[in-house]
C-alpha cells in the first residue's frame, strides 16, 4: 500500500489535505509536504513508513543510547549526517536516522567504522539532540580543532605567546574558533536561554545556559577546554573588548543576526582563580513585546499601576531581584503612557532596549557620566518622564527625589525584597523620610515564575491536608502539576509569567514613614488595607492552572503570621 493510502487508512489525514499537498509539492516527498503543511506531525509520518517499510520506530527520548557504542563512531560524520548509533545486538548496529531513505550517510558511516548497520527511524530532532547531549555542543567542530592540534608535533607552550604571535595563532583556528562560539550562541538562542556562563575551574570549562531562570549545564566535549583561551579572546574580539587585558573585569556588547532574528547579546567578562569567566545576557528582540498584559500583569494590578504612571509628577518604583522583569516592566510603562506630547528621557545602565519615541543615555561611570550626574544633566532638556536604570546609592536617590519635586514623573528600580521594603531602602541611603514619604507614590514589587507546560501539565491528587498552611485550599477546584515531555525537554514547565505585589500609598503609609514605622508594620497595613502580596499573587496563578505550587513555594516567601 502506498504511503498516502495508508495515511487516509489510518485517519492521519483527508482527501482534501492529500489533494493539496500533492499540488504544492514542488519535489518535495509527500510527507514533507504534509508536514510542512501542519497537518501531519513528523512522529506520525515515520511510525507510517516504518509500518510502510518494515522498519522499527524509536522515541529516543525515552531510549536508552550506549555511549561506548556511540564513541566508536566518527564524530564528524555523526555531525554532517545527524545520525545517531544507539545500541547494538551482536555484531550489528542500530542506527537512528530521521530519514528512512538517506542510504548514503549510512553507507559512509559503515565503510568508515567497518561495522554493519540497521536503521531506525526516529525524529530528527530527537537525534540532532541527542547527539549534542551526549557528545556536546560544537563537537564536530571541537573535533577538528583536536585534529589540528595533534598535527603540531605534538608540541606544547607551556608559557603564554607575546600578542603579536597570538593574533598569528588566531588567524590559524580562526574559522573554526568562529563556528564553534557561533554554535554555542544558536544553541543557547535555540533553547530561548536568558544568559550563558561559561566559567573556568580547575578540571576544566563548564557551560551552563539560564532558561526560565534556572541554570542548566550544557553538554560540552572535554577537549573544549584546550581551546578555553581561544573562545575568551573571541568573544572578546566580537565584545569590541581588549583581548590583551586578563586581570580587570570588562564589560562588552555584541549584535548579532540568528535566523534572521536581531539578538543583543551583554557580555560581561571577570577574572577568576582559575581563568577568565564570562556571562553572556541574550536579549531577543523579536521575543520583546513591552505591554502591561504581556508581562503577565492582572486586571487588578494593572488598573490602579496605570493610574499610578498616569500622575504628573512624583516617583513610582519596581523592584525586585535581579532577572525579575523590572526593566520589561518599565518599558511596558513607557509604551503605555509613550506620546508625541510627552517628553521621556532614560539614563540606563546599559541601554537594554532601543525605544523610538524615548530619548534614552546611556551611563559611563568611568569618565563621570554617572546616574546622578546623568539626571542633573537631563533636567535642562526640559522631560516630563524621566527613568532612571536603577537607584544604586544616595546620590542617585537624592537625584530622584529633586526631580520629582520639580514637577517630574521619574520611574526607578530598587533592590527589595518586597514593595514596603523600598520605603525604609531609600531612608537608609540618607534621603529624610519626609521626603520619601512626600515623592513616592506607589511601589511594585514582582518575580518570575515559570508557567506550567500546558501539552504535559496533569492534576495535582495532593490532599487538601498537605497544602501549604498559606494556601486557599477553599478555593480549590482544579490545581496541577509538572510532568514533563519532549515539548519542554522534560522539565515540564515552559515559559514564564509576572506575579505582583502593589502598594499605593495613603495618608497612613506617609505618616508611618515619616515616623520611621517598620517594614513589618507598614507592609502589616497594607496588607490590612487591600494589597495583594507576591505570594497570593502566585497562589492566584496556581488556581488559574498557570502554575504550581512547588513553583510558588521555590519563589515566592511565606506570609508573616
Amino acid at each position: 500500500m502506498q504511503i498516502d493510502q495508508l495515511l487516509l487508512k489510518k485517519g492521519l489525514i483527508s482527501e482534501q489535505q492529500l489533494d493539496l499537498a500533492q499540488s504544492h509539492r514542488n519535489g518535495h516527498r509527500l510527507d514533507q509536504q504534509l508536514i510542512e503543511m501542519g497537518v501531519l506531525s513528523e512522529e506520525d509520518a515515520l511510525q507510517t513508513w516504518a509500518e510502510t517499510l518494515g522498519m522499527e520506530y524509536v522515541d529516543l527520548q525515552k531510549t536508552e543510547i550506549d555511549l561506548e557504542l556511540l564513541r566508536e563512531f566518527p564524530m564528524t560524520v555523526i555531525y554532517r549526517h545527524s545520525v545517531l548509533p544507539f545500541r547494538q545486538n551482536g555484531d550489528l548496529v542500530y542506527v537512528a536516522t530521521g530519514d528512512p531513505f538517506d542510504l548514503e550517510s549510512l553507507d559512509e558511516l559503515s565503510a568508515i567504522s567497518g561495522r554493519e548497520l540497521k536503521p531506525v527511524l526516529a525524529r530528527k530532532s530527537d537525534v540532532v539532540e541527542m547527539i549534542k547531549t551526549h557528545l556536546g555542543v560544537g563537537g564536530d567542530t571541537i573535533n577538528q580543532l583536536v585534529s589540528q592540534r595533534q598535527q603540531e608535533n605534538g608540541v606544547e607552550l607551556l608559557e603564554e605567546i607575546d600578542e603579536d604571535i597570538g593574533e598569528m595563532a588566531g588567524e590559524a583556528l580562526a574559522a573554526s574558533v568562529i563556528r564553534l562560539v557561533n554554535e554555542l550562541l544558536i544553541e543557547a538562542i535555540d533553547q530561548e536561554s536568558s544568559d550563558v556562563h561559561i566559567e573556568p575551574h580547575e578540571k576544566g570549562l563548564t557551560v551552563r545556559f539560564r532558561v526560565d531562570g534556572l541554570l542548566r549545564v550544557q553538554p560540552v566535549p572535554p577537549e573544549i577546554n584546550h581551546f578555553a583561551s581561544a573562545i575568551i579572546t573571541r568573544l572578546k574580539i566580537m565584545s569590541h573588548l581588549n583581548i590583551a587585558e586578563k586581570r580587570l573585569p570588562q564589560d562588552g556588547r555584541i549584535k548579532l543576526r540568528v535566523k534572521g532574528r536581531e539578538i543583543d547579546v551583554r557580555v560581561s567578562i571577570i577574572p577568576m582563580i582559575f581563568g577568565e569567566g564570562i556571562v553572556m545576557r541574550l536579549l531577543d528582540k523579536e521575543r520583546m513585546v513591552f505591554n502591561l498584559a504581556n508581562v503577565g500583569m492582572p486586571a487588578e494590578i494593572s488598573t490602579p499601576f496605570k493610574n499610578l504612571i498616569s500622575q504628573p509628577h512624583g516617583i513610582v518604583l519596581v523592584t525586585g531581584p535581579t532577572g525579575s522583569g523590572k526593566s520589561s516592566t518599565l518599558y511596558s510603562a513607557l509604551n503605555e503612557i509613550k506620546d508625541p506630547k510627552t517628553k521621556i528621557i532614560t539614563v540606563e545602565d546599559p541601554v537594554e532596549f532601543q525605544s523610538t519615541g524615548i530619548s534614552q543615555i546611556q551611563v559611563h561611570s568611568r569618565i563621570g557620566l554617572t546616574f546622578a550626574a546623568g539626571l542633573r544633566s537631563i533636567l535642562r532638556h526640559d522631560p516630563d518622564v524621566i527613568l532612571i536604570g536603577e537607584i544604586r546609592d544616595g546620590e542617585t536617590a537624592q537625584s530622584a527625589i529633586q526631580a520629582s519635586l520639580t514637577g517630574h514623573l521619574v520611574f526607578s528600580t530598587l533592590h527589595t525584597n518586597d514593595a514596603p521594603g523600598s520605603m525604609t531602602r531609600l531612608i537608609d541611603m540618607g534621603v529624610e523620610p519626609y521626603l520619601v514619604a512626600s515623592t513616592v507614590e506607589g511601589v511594585l514589587a514582582q518575580r518570575l515564575l515559570r508557567k506550567l507546560c500546558p501539552k504535559c501539565k496533569v492534576l495535582n491528587e495532593c490532599p487538601v491536608e498537605d497544602y501549604p498552611h498559606d494556601f486557599p485550599a477553599g478555593q480549590v477546584k482544579e490545581i496541577y502539576k509538572e510532568v514533563g515531555c519532549r515539548d519542554c525537554r522534560e522539565i515540564g514547565y515552559s515559559g514564564r509569567t509576572g506575579i505582583f505585589e502593589l502598594m499605593q500609598m495613603d495618608e497612613e503609609i506617609r505618616h508611618m514613614t515619616v515616623n520611621n514605622a517598620s517594614t513589618g508594620a507598614i507592609r502589616s497595613h497594607a496588607l490590612k488595607n487591600g494589597m495583594v502580596s507576591l505570594r497570593q499573587s502566585g497562589w492566584k496563578k496556581v488556581l488559574e492552572g498557570v502554575t504550581s505550587i512547588d513553583e510558588v513555594l521555590r519563589i515566592s516567601k511565606g506570609e508573616y503570621s
